[in-house]
């Protein structure tokens, strides 16, 4: 029998892995800035909600076709479904090469932060390089246990992120300084470059889809991914917006973009000082180390989702899809991506590339143009699967809707509504696609550099796509299977043939196979 991994997951703790990863602190005090600075204008709380607006009308079709995709592949497992088995490879490959450099610039950001952090409280400077080889062999001991304890360690992290946020906003209300509507201004917030500011205000939501990646562990796999998705988008973009409204009123309407200009990596600790005490700028720089921590811990947690996923299916190694018989996690998948996080860290590092200017700027960015595209291509395949399914027995040819779906959806195909939000948003997203493709040699440091990462991302979809196996197996099946006897040679009538396919139709054995791509 097949061992299965833990679920203990309900809608609070998928909620708080997604959250944490969003790093809600290290958005505030990193990301804020980047969007006054890059957009030139005081328009970021209505940019991150035209980015929350996205989202939700993005989210509607995610969720909507959740239960009838019962891989835990997130983007992947959507554009299979929806697209099919080439596009599915291809954005599979497109996902790993994202998540990973998004976890390699976290590790180094993270250990310059605490390096920054260790040598202004103790006078004891390391290099960024060993700190970040530290954080990742803890961060792969937390990984390879229960994803229980992950939970727990983001959940304490979150909610300290969450109460020195709410804390600088509530700093900035007492502090009587002028709460200006004009961020909610449209006129300012097209002023400048507003498709920079956009797109920063995107990078605070990356993470959100693990809500379909937690699946495996998940109590409710059919309830709790829609609520917890949701939930998650909702939160983050609520905080986010008015967060932003009130560090921007207590910078004052006027001098934020000159202060954000003269200290964009302190600008906000030293509001966080001003607005509530002293010893709050402290805090917030230990905060943003653990955030930072936290969002590292949530990527790799999402990337090691991914190669269990491929794992079961054939696409990978099969051994990457095996669960660990005490800890019930995708021990193998989290050792991989320990692995792989580590070699990238130490040939950038061996390189000379500054953890900060280069690494962290170039792989998020990079990281940030996939995750884009794959949130475009997925609602795609939403419009598709959820315009051509008109039976509750059929998701796609040759594949099987996962227990519950039929109940879930009607076995109809999806509503006016939910194609036109999906629509709507998938217009959102290639538009702002579109706008980071036209920037990007802004982000990465040239035409040259676009040039070079664009085409790593486009031979990772090709090379996923091409290199697949011809036929993608499914996981292993679970439960005791069930030995058939040979056919009784007698004749097979019109009733009997009817019922030997109704028993075989209702054994446990075929009932627990997943899809068959």
């Amino acid at each position: 029998m097949r061992t299965e991994m833990t679920r203990s997951l309900g809608v609070a703790g998928i909620v708080l892995m997604v959250v944490a990863a969003a790093a809600p602190i290290t958005v505030v005090v990193a990301n804020f800035p980047l969007i006054l600075l890059e957009s030139g204008s005081i328009g970021a709380p209505l940019m991150i909600l035209a980015a929350t607006l996205i989202l939700l009308l993005f989210a509607v079709g995610f969720t909507w076709m959740t239960p009838h995709v019962p891989d835990a592949g997130a983007f992947y497992a959507y554009v299979h479904q929806g697209l099919g088995r080439r596009a599915g490879l291809g954005t599979a490959a497109v996902a790993l090469l994202s998540y990973v450099l998004l976890t390699v610039s976290m590790t180094c950001y993270l250990g310059v932060q605490a390096g920054n952090l260790l040598a202004l409280w103790t006078g004891i400077e390391l290099p960024w390089w060993l700190i970040s080889a530290v954080m990742i062999a803890v961060v792969g001991v937390l990984a390879h246990r229960r994803i229980d304890l992950s939970a727990a360690v983001l959940g304490v992290v979150l909610v300290l992120e969450i109460l020195a946020v709410l804390a600088i906003d509530l700093g900035v209300l007492a502090s009587g300084r002028e709460l200006t509507p004009v961020p909610f201004s449209p006129a300012e917030a097209l002023s400048g470059a507003p498709g920079l500011g956009l797109l920063f205000a995107f990078l605070g939501f990356f993470g959100f889809e693990a809500t379909a990646v937690f699946r495996h562990e998940a109590r409710d796999p059919l309830r709790t991914i829609p609520r917890a998705t949701y939930v998650a988008v909702l939160l983050i973009g609520v905080l986010y917006t008015v967060s932003s409204w009130l560090v921007i009123s207590g910078l004052g309407a006027e001098d934020a973009l000159d202060a954000a200009a003269a200290s964009p990596d302190s600008v906000v600790v030293a509001l966080a000082g001003d607005v509530v005490a002293p010893i709050m700028r402290d805090v917030t720089q230990v905060l943003v180390v653990t955030s930072m921590f936290a969002c590292m811990l949530g990527f790799h947690n999402i990337v090691s989702r991914y190669l269990f996923t491929l794992g079961r299916r054939g696409v990978l190694p099969s051994a990457l899809g095996q669960v660990h018989p005490v800890h019930r996690a995708p021990s193998r998948a989290s050792l991989a991506v320990t692995g792989i996080t580590a070699v990238i860290v130490l040939v950038s590092a061996l390189a000379q590339l500054d953890p900060v200017v280069e690494i962290y700027t170039w792989y998020s960015g990079l990281g940030a143009i996939g995750v884009i595209a794959m949130m475009a291509l997925t609602a795609l395949a939403v419009l598709r699967f959820g315009g051509r399914r008109d039976s509750g027995d059929r998701s796609a040819p040759g594949v099987r809707s996962a227990p519950g779906a039929a109940r879930a959806s009607g076995g109809r195909r999806a509503g006016a509504v939910t194609l036109a939000a999906t629509g709507l948003g998938g217009l959102g997203l290639f538009v702002v696609l579109g706008i980071s493709l036209a920037n990007f040699p802004l982000m990465v440091g040239g035409t040259a550099a676009a040039i070079v990462c664009a085409a790593l991302l486009v031979g990772a979809f090709l090379l996923g796509a091409v290199a697949g196996p011809t036929r993608s197996a499914g996981p292993p099946r679970t439960g005791t299977p069930v030995q058939r006897r040979p056919p009784a040679r007698r004749l097979q009538t019109p009733r009997s043939r009817w019922a030997a396919r109704t028993r075989i139709r209702s054994s446990p054995a075929m009932g627990d196979i997943d899809d068959q791509a």
